[in-house]
């Protein structure tokens, strides 16, 4: 599937991510700019927060109680559509999914 995170410039990161993948893995193997991972996906960090776009939030869902938690967090501001991005698993039906990466 197809993931692109639109960058605070305004620039573009996509790439082809395998299913089951998480997408803040995705994010870190492809070295796109604020998407850290520094816990590696345990949810105890949340450097990987981003916002999903608003055309894709009510199919990626929102996030669970831990998760939200977390979110309370963040460095950047925490918007409607934010979620940790170790937390979203590359799946068929998110080809296309657009993920915006916060200013700092």
């Amino acid at each position: 599937m197809k993931v692109t995170w639109i960058l605070p410039d305004g620039a573009r990161v996509s790439a082809e991510v395998a299913a089951g993948l998480s997408l803040m893995e995705a994010a870190v193997a492809h070295n796109v700019p604020g998407v850290v991972g520094e816990c590696g996906g345990n949810l105890s960090c949340a450097t990987c927060h981003v916002q999903v776009a608003e055309d894709w939030a009510a199919r990626v869902g929102g996030p669970g109680e831990f998760e939200d938690a977390m979110l309370d967090t963040v460095e950047a501001a925490r918007g409607a559509n934010s979620r940790l991005s170790c937390q979203i698993r590359a799946r068929d039906d998110l080809d296309g999914l657009v993920l915006i990466v916060p200013a700092v």
